[in-house]
């Protein structure tokens, strides 16, 4: 009887170690485990998933395009090809990104890229550029920098010839010059200059002021006390009309990822900022976890829109630390930008994600967004279409 007893204690402890050793499988995944998430999956003809309740895994599944990949924000299709023949032929996924990036400053994509577009107050064009290493964790950056239209190769020269992450401004120009980039020059065009004639021909208006005088003119500025009456025009504390609003043609941003064929991951951004901005602003463009991050272990992110506000969230970190523990990527991307249209109404914005296995998405809030794509098995760049949230 006794022995018959021990065999039932036995039986008992070894069928609790084998539903412990089941579950510790089926929770692998996380930063430092090895083991992967293990369960019972139906697979189509594709490989794609087919779960009972989880349509958007299985979509997003039979998008993972191997490698070499190239994802990039709107449809800069001329610069992601540049980027795509760059990584095909051998280039690392860093020089990728300066030959996709540069591809887009040359074209003025969109006329918010590169020289030529979006003068400030006084009708100067500056650069914001920013390059990043997924598997160094290195940072190039250049923000406000004058006189020099190459801000993604500047950018590079920061992250290879310096300790430093960003440099700024004048200085920034200067040490960009002096590593051989040509310079100086006058960023202006004639389209910048026109289109910063017209500004001040309407006032100033719409401009980045908040709580100042005049409220409906051109500056210089004076500080008002902001519990006074809000102002109305661009520069109201109540809630802006529609025409002062941020809109992809007058705020917007390259933002570009690349996993080459030994699966190393880097992401890029060059802009030169916002349409009519304060002479020293500098928005998220240059910003790493902003308008864009990357992570071997992980995947990338790029962003655009309104950067002013999107740095205060970091999106592009929130995503990808999202997707590390776990998130697929249009999940993270939607949870991100949630994040800040709960704060922020009226803010516009979007962001791609990218894991490392390639499978992407996006989300975008305000505004509807398209990011673009090139993988292996695609005969040219596709453009993916993204509608707006909205906030529950």
């Amino acid at each position: 009887m006794a022995r018959v007893v021990n065999e039932i204690m036995l039986c008992s402890v070894l069928f609790v170690i084998y539903k412990a050793l089941v579950a510790s499988c089926q929770v692998g995944g996380g930063e430092g485990n090895d083991l992967e998430q293990v369960g019972v999956l139906s697979l189509d003809k594709n490989g794609g998933i087919i779960g009972e309740d989880d349509g958007v895994m299985k979509r997003e599944r039979e998008v993972s395009v191997g490698y070499p990949l190239v994802v990039s924000t709107w449809p800069f299709i001329k610069a992601v090809r540049a980027a795509w023949e760059a990584v095909r032929n051998g280039y690392s996924a860093i020089d990728a990104v300066v030959e996709g990036c540069s591809a887009c400053e040359e074209l003025r994509c969109d006329g918010t890229v590169g020289p030529g577009g979006s003068p400030d107050e006084n009708g100067e064009t500056t650069i914001d550029a920013l390059l990043m290493d997924g598997a160094t964790m290195e940072v190039g950056a250049v923000a406000a920098m004058r006189y020099v239209k190459d801000g993604i190769a500047a950018a590079r020269l920061v992250m290879r010839h310096t300790r430093h992450t960003l440099l700024v401004g004048e200085m920034a120009s200067r040490f960009a010059i002096s590593m051989g980039l040509p310079g100086p020059a006058d960023l202006s065009s004639p389209d910048s200059m026109d289109k910063w004639t017209k500004w001040k021909e309407n006032s100033c208006q719409p401009n980045f002021w908040k709580n100042v005088s005049p409220s409906h003119g051109c500056g210089p500025y004076l500080p008002v006390d902001e519990t006074s009456t809000a102002t109305n025009g661009c520069n109201s504390t109540i809630g802006l009309p529609e025409s002062c609003r941020i809109n992809r043609h007058s705020h917007d941003t390259i933002s570009m990822a690349v996993i080459d064929e030994r699966r190393h991951i880097a992401v890029g951004t060059s802009t030169n900022g916002a349409t009519f901005k304060i002479p020293g602003r500098v928005g998220d463009g240059p910003i790493a976890g902003s308008s864009s991050y990357a992570d071997d272990e992980v995947g990338a992110c790029g962003a655009t829109g309104d950067g002013d506000i999107m740095m205060r969230f970091l999106p592009c970190y929130q995503v990808v630390e999202s997707m590390r523990l776990g998130m697929e990527p249009k999940r993270a991307a939607e949870d991100a930008v949630l994040r800040i249209g709960r704060k922020y109404p009226d803010f516009v914005g979007a962001v791609f994600a990218v894991n490392r296995d390639g499978v992407h998405g996006g989300a975008c809030y305000g505004w509807t967004f398209q990011y673009s794509v090139r993988s292996p098995n695609m005969q040219d760049v596709e453009v993916f279409t993204v509608l707006p949230l909205s906030v529950r």
